[in-house]
């Protein structure tokens, strides 16, 4: 795999490494049509504010940078929450006020300001994209994860995303389960981050070591 792509993939993965955007990781991830449209609302924002950051980068005085980058998140999450509320109106309640939470999100300060802000278009749209995928990858898998285990079923309400033609693709892996409360609850997020976490660490723990034994 490319050393960009991997880097913001798995190396240095905003949810599971940084640990950023904890907050939304962990609110809306109940399903996986929630964590998937949340997914997608921050890829969307990510990518294009790194390309608008980049693009005036040459005009950004120092000193007012901060406040800039502010403005130009809060105004591409302004656009979102309009066409959410226009075309995906029931998602766009179903995710509440986690979509406008989206401009106090640290993961798009932060690449706005160490990435974009330094590098040329095409980087940062790429920066954007990846680190945004990275995210949306660990919330659907822990809506996955707690979807199933809390109720049985995966996809379940996705004509929120896809329209009517969605419902079709709604799975019930368990039909007589009663479902485990817990796992759709706050708590159950930070179990299900907490193993994620965990396995990854672990994973990199026996690589860093095999690297070592064969050096």
């Amino acid at each position: 795999m490319n050393p960009f792509i991997r880097h913001r993939l798995i190396d240095n993965n905003a949810a599971l490494v940084q640990l950023l955007g904890l907050c939304p990781l962990l609110a809306v991830s109940n399903s996986v049509v929630n964590a998937l449209g949340l997914g997608l609302a921050t890829i969307f924002t990510l990518t294009l504010t790194n390309a608008l950051v980049s693009i005036i980068r040459p005009l950004t005085r120092k000193e007012i940078r901060i406040s800039l980058f502010v403005l130009i998140i809060a105004g591409v999450v302004s656009a979102l929450e309009m066409v959410m509320n226009a075309y995906w109106h029931e998602l766009y309640l179903a995710l509440g006020i986690f979509i406008p939470l989206i401009v106090t999100n640290c993961i798009i300060m932060a690449r706005a300001e160490s990435f974009a802000s330094k590098q040329s278009l095409p980087k940062a749209i790429a920066d954007g994209f990846l680190t945004g995928v990275g995210f949306a990858m660990v919330l659907v898998v822990i809506g996955a994860i707690r979807e199933i285990i809390g109720k049985g079923t995966v996809l379940d309400q996705t004509d929120l995303l896809f329209g009517a033609w969605g419902a079709a693709l709604q799975w019930r892996i368990l039909p007589d389960y009663q479902g485990f409360l817990i796992a759709i609850l706050p708590p159950g997020a930070f179990f299900v981050l907490a193993i994620l976490v965990a396995i990854r660490n672990k994973l990199e723990h026996k690589k860093r070591q095999k690297t070592h034994e064969s050096s």
